[in-house]
């Protein structure tokens, strides 16, 4: 099931597997600058209601994307085993 990074809630984990094609390519720039890669695993910190910006973990940096980003980074649902 292909999911993106604004569908993880707080907890969730995501592997990147790409932009999907509306994205404009300034902007995939830019979140790869930011470490926003394929391949990279992004954490889903705080998911709060309204739709107002959730914050994401990725390589060791805290970011805050708007669902207007979120939905266009496509994600593989990480399952963590302990």
């Amino acid at each position: 099931m292909k999911k993106n990074l604004w569908s993880l809630q707080a907890g969730d984990r995501g592997r990147i597997t790409g932009f999907d094609e509306v994205l404009a390519e300034k902007y995939r720039i830019r979140l790869m600058e930011l470490g926003f890669h394929p391949g990279e695993v992004v954490s889903c910190l705080q998911a709060p209601s309204f739709g107002t910006p959730k914050v994401y973990r990725v390589a060791n940096t805290i970011f805050s994307i708007d669902d207007e980003v979120g939905i266009h980074i496509d994600v593989d649902l990480v399952v963590c085993r302990d």
